[in-house]
């Protein structure tokens, strides 16, 4: 089980994430952005399955970026209602974004680096809201 500082790190890690995507927003790195859009995502995902105690570790022991988001969305807000619809399909759009940064020669647009930021606010709050301690 996991302890409130490590729910504390991950959802501090996600801001840091967030605060890094806004940084790189207003420096016009887009792909950047996008990546960092992503990880905060990830991370507040991650600090919300252990808040709600669910084991989404991989049996290595290695948080499966897939499982992770599957989780999130099957148990935390379809199953549990914890989290609202609305964030719903921030976690998959953020990674698709993210994955066109990373591996695609398509270059990211401020508009989506902007959108990408502003979805990446709102999950990671929502998740501050129900796993955080403030």
């Amino acid at each position: 089980m996991a302890t409130r500082q490590e729910i504390e790190t991950y959802l501090a890690k996600a801001f840091e994430s967030l605060e890094g995507a806004e940084s790189e927003l207003a420096n016009h790195r887009y792909n950047n952005c996008a990546n960092r859009c992503y990880y905060a995502c990830f991370q507040a995902a991650i600090a919300a399955l252990m808040a709600a105690r669910i084991q989404a570790r991989s049996p290595g022991g290695h948080w499966r970026h897939e499982n992770i988001q599957a989780q999130f969305i099957g148990q935390l807000i379809n199953r549990r209602r914890l989290y609202p619809a609305s964030i719903r399909r921030t976690f998959g759009e953020n990674m698709v974004l993210r994955q066109k940064a990373d591996y695609e020669t398509d270059r990211i647009s401020e508009v989506q680096a902007y959108r990408a930021v502003r979805r990446g606010r709102e999950f990671v709050n929502a998740i501050q809201k129900v796993a955080g301690t403030g």
